[in-house]
């Protein structure tokens, strides 16, 4: 833990240098951040593999390369986000000129999560950079490999920009001791609750990414094969370790049954005949999570897959078909376990999606224009897919980030560069004319007939025309 309190003091006094605020420092360390990732590229996917058994590709897509895209995003658009935004000015406050303008923050703490390690920390790393500050990150002390392969190649590619700080819970308690002027959480509740209690006392702003149970709802209006595989892909990609993840599936008897086969079908198409073969399917974390699955699928009715190795961490793509009561349904899976639950219609799905926690994502494979409605309009979740799961992270353009249980704040592209900025407000007005006379004391009638006039000018307008 001494390594704690000197990496926040040096990234304070990078920050208060004043390298941090001009345009042309930002796009170096984009552009750094970048090419660390396309340089160091095989270190990465090694530590990945090594980590979480992620096969060259999926870590392409779903960690480097989405990394590089929301950097090469921010670069593009980074000089058009920062220009000041002029404000109308009201004839009361003329002559005068108003505007905003996003401000850097200052010093920024990231805490990451393990199951997307380097994705959960490089992303808001390069949304908070994009926007003037220093950054100290802390990767998750369960993927050791990724935390280890960054504390050793992000000092090298962003000096003075960025800290690393490895370690585990001691090492973040200590983090949270120190002042921040923002701090970026992606993890689970219980620790949210710790992050927030810590923040509390300096009165620092935090985002939390957290998860919860996104559900999907499947009617027979839509192509049951092609939304099993997309299904299928969305839950099982990173063997169910996901935060957006289909982490339940809503439909009729009519269509679970169906659609079930074509799960069945989507697994084997994904992975093989059997998935523990497959250099595409990836592996559980560590023993506690892959003993917290079993204990799951054990609890419930598997009617597909549930086979599983604690010596690899290797747990079989898996279909459930819960009873009232399992204990599936009561948190989130994050694991390779798909719950199909049968409801009379819509109606019914979005009471039960409502009965809980707002989720991350809801997904609703759907044709029928009045469902997407009503599900559009009658559910709360922080993004609402229609026909793809999980494909509205890849957008730079779409905010991502929960609503009440499942997270505050949100992030990516320009959103990253709002949210690590203070929109400053800004006011010029000349010392000639000086219309401020008009009002400054001592009041007499004529003053009080100029302000009379000056509030019924800035009223609203109904108010102004309003019956007596």
């Amino acid at each position: 833990m001494q390594t704690v309190a000197p990496a926040a003091a040096r990234a304070r006094n990078f920050f208060d240098s004043g390298a941090t605020r001009p345009l042309a420092w930002r796009l170096v360390q984009l552009r750094n951040l970048r090419r660390m990732l396309t340089e160091r590229r095989a270190d990465i996917v090694a530590a990945l593999g090594s980590d979480l058994g992620k096969h060259g590709t999926e870590a392409l897509l779903t960690e480097i390369g989405f990394v590089t895209a929301e950097a090469a995003h921010l670069e593009k658009n980074l000089a058009s986000w920062l220009r000041p935004r002029p404000v109308p000015v009201p004839l009361a406050v003329r002559p005068a000129r108003a505007w905003t303008e996003l401000t850097p923050l200052g010093v920024v703490l990231v805490i990451g999560t393990w199951n997307y390690p380097l994705q959960l920390l490089l992303a808001p790393l390069a949304g908070a950079l994009a926007a003037g500050n220093t950054v100290v990150l802390k990767p998750s002390e369960h993927a050791p490999a990724t935390s280890a392969a960054l504390a050793r190649w992000l000092p090298e590619y962003l000096p003075g920009a960025a800290e690393v700080v490895q370690g585990g819970i001691p090492e973040t308690t200590a983090l949270l001791a120190e002042r921040f002027d923002h701090i970026f959480f992606t993890g689970g509740e219980a620790a949210a609750r710790v992050v927030l209690r810590a923040a509390a006392e300096n009165l620092t702003p935090v985002t939390l990414e957290l998860g919860g149970k996104s559900p999907a709802y499947v009617d027979s209006s839509t192509d049951l094969s092609k939304a099993a595989k997309r299904i299928a892909w969305g839950r099982f990609m990173n063997a169910g370790q996901t935060c957006v993840a289909p982490d339940y599936v809503l439909a009729t008897d009519e269509v679970l049954e169906p659609l079930q086969r074509e799960l069945v079908k989507a697994i084997r198409s994904l992975f093989g005949p059997d998935s523990a073969l497959s250099a595409s399917y990836g592996r559980i974390v560590d023993d506690r999570h892959f003993e917290r699955l079993a204990a799951l699928a054990d609890g419930s009715t598997v009617v597909h897959g549930g086979q599983r190795d604690a010596a690899s961490l290797y747990f079989a793509p898996t279909l459930l078909r819960p009873a009232p009561g399992d204990t599936v349904m009561d948190e989130e899976i994050f694991g390779p376990l798909l719950p199909l639950v049968p409801v009379s219609g819509r109606e019914e799905a979005i009471r039960i999606i409502n009965g809980r926690a707002k989720p991350l994502a809801l997904y609703v494979f759907s044709n029928d224009a009045e469902t997407r409605r009503a599900f559009a309009e009658g559910t709360s979740s922080g993004a609402l897919c229609f026909d793809v799961p999980a494909a509205h992270l890849m957008v730079p353009g779409l905010p991502f980030g929960g609503v009440g249980g499942s997270g505050t704040g949100a992030y990516h592209g320009e959103h990253s560069v709002r949210t690590f900025s203070h929109e400053r407000a800004s006011l010029a007005k000349p010392y000639w004319p000086d219309t401020l006379e008009l009002i400054y004391p001592p009041y007499n009638k004529t003053k009080q007939r100029i302000i009379s006039i000056i509030s019924a000018l800035v009223a609203p307008a109904g108010k102004l025309f309003k019956k007596r």
